[in-house]
């Protein structure tokens, strides 16, 4: 454990965030760094609580109270190497997970949780600035070959599995740059894109292939199925939730992926108008964001520093609880009230609240009309006399995923879909087409970025297993050998 008395001395602390006139002017990340020394103070607070609910409560069974307790220590080489052999990327989820571990913190019971994430994302930029995160690619290759598809953080982490484990791997990505929901859903206020790039880049240099503009069941379907030993389907849930309302055709109504994608986009020095793709833009608009998760604050985020006139959020759901509910109880990720970063940047929120029609002139949106509702046993039933109209000259609809655009894919390779639409897969991840795996939200619905890293390492080792006829690759929790002691065999 790290210090005995650490939970009663220190309290806890999270990186300090830019100041918003600042940050609003650019698509920098909001939080400043996380000085080492502040790291290990809170490292200091990891209790010695017997059991760790923390490392129950990560999906990838990162020993959270391992590494807490050498930050603590100063032992910041050991630290990563425990952080590494349970998580791919702890530069992404140090920056972009919700953080369910802190949910169930046994400290968190009566004090507020030990910063894990923030410790983790010091632990691994700690390790790149010493110069330890270097390509290690296998000593022996198995001369099996694997593609993955998708590039998203299920595809990646499979990816660097399989790669360790000796084998061929080719990953092939629709889009223009590699990254999938790391690239182009996740805005650079939260997730600057050199950090993408930098990693796989690593990768790279381990010996991964990367493909690009390479669309599995229009160009690559007869590929995949001669050209590889195995295939790992992680594209994702991208298609999105629609809003099938009166006046949904009106120019100025869009999914928010779409939004995000472009302003990704333009972010990294793009021409839309030379792909020639129509601009959605917030400058000096009534934007209307309706959704109220991730998706929709990040789309906030993004119109404040566009210079929207007003932002508004609806959520059809009630105020959630400021604290956890009776129903969620220690150590569950209760669902409470959170105002992200984007929210502290300026907007309009509003709970219960359901969209009627849109409505504008001459194809063009104005108006939003909506209704209040109350939970009535089988769904929301509408207030009388709480219907309202709201001047909106651009709407985003982050109202979630249905699942993965699966229609080509599972036609061109043969493999069934679940009663959700998302791939049907057996208990070792492998499709109704033998050879074919899939991993991530294409397999379990639209998830958290740490689930979709969990999905890629699991689906790798039972990949890995029916490529080499025993299993390399480790369970969830339970640590990879070093990069470098690489131990397949040829089947």
């Amino acid at each position: 454990m790290a210090k005995a008395s650490g939970f009663m001395e220190y309290a806890r602390e999270l990186p300090a965030a830019r100041p918003v006139g600042i940050r609003v002017q650019d698509y920098r990340e909001v939080y400043e760094r996380f000085p080492a020394s502040k790291a290990r103070t809170q490292a200091a607070r990891c209790m010695d609580c017997g059991v760790p609910f923390c490392q129950g409560g990560c999906p990838l069974g990162n020993m959270i109270p391992d590494w807490n307790d050498l930050v603590y220590r100063n032992n910041w080489k050991e630290a990563y190497e425990r952080l590494r052999a349970t998580n791919n990327f702890p530069e992404f989820t140090g920056r972009i997970c919700p953080a369910p571990c802190e949910s169930a913190c046994v400290l968190g019971i009566i004090d507020g949780p030990v910063s894990i994430e923030r410790i983790e994302q010091e632990i691994i930029e700690h390790a790149f600035r010493e110069g330890w995160v270097v390509p290690e690619p296998p000593e022996r290759r198995t001369g099996k070959t694997v593609a993955v598809v998708g590039s998203g953080p299920a595809g990646l982490a499979c990816a660097d599995q399989l790669n360790r484990a000796g084998h061929h791997v080719t990953v092939l990505e629709r889009d223009d740059r590699i990254g999938g929901l790391l690239r182009y859903g996740i805005p650079d206020f939260k997730l600057e894109k050199w950090i993408v790039d930098r990693r796989v880049d690593l990768m790279r240099e381990e010996g991964i292939a990367f493909v690009t503009n390479a669309h599995v069941g229009t160009n690559y379907a007869a590929e995949l199925l001669h050209n590889f030993d195995a295939a790992v389907l992680c594209v994702g849930a991208t298609w999105p939730r629609d809003l099938p309302l009166e006046g949904r055709d009106l120019n100025g109504i869009h999914f928010a992926f779409d939004y995000l994608r472009q302003q990704n986009k333009r972010v990294s020095g793009d021409d839309l108008a030379h792909e020639g793709l129509e601009p959605i833009h917030a400058t000096d608009k009534h934007v209307i964001v309706i959704g109220g998760g991730d998706t929709g604050s990040d789309c906030i985020g993004t119109a404040n520093r566009q210079g929207a006139k007003s932002i508004t959020q609806f959520e059809l759901l009630p105020t959630p609880p400021r604290e956890r509910p009776p129903h969620q109880p220690w150590p569950f990720h209760p669902m409470i009230l959170r105002t992200s970063t984007s929210h502290k940047e300026g907007v309009d929120r509003h709970w219960s609240i359901m969209t009627k029609a849109f409505e504008g002139q001459y194809g063009r949106l104005q108006k939003l009309k909506t209704v209040h509702v109350e939970p009535d046993g089988e769904g929301f039933a509408p207030v009388p006399g709480t219907e309202r109209s709201w001047p909106a000259d651009l709407v985003l609809l982050a109202i979630g995923y249905t699942g993965p655009e699966h229609l080509r894919i599972s036609d061109a390779l043969g493999t069934r879909l679940d009663a959700r639409g998302n791939f049907a897969t057996a208990q070792n991840y492998e499709t109704s087409t033998p050879g074919i795996f899939a991993a991530g939200d294409a397999r379990r619905g639209q998830s958290l970025v740490v689930w979709a890293i969990s999905e890629g390492r699991e689906a790798a080792r039972h990949a890995d297993a029916f490529l080499s006829g025993f299993v390399t690759l480790p369970t969830k929790g339970a640590g990879d050998l070093p990069r470098t002691a690489n131990t397949v065999k040829h089947k």
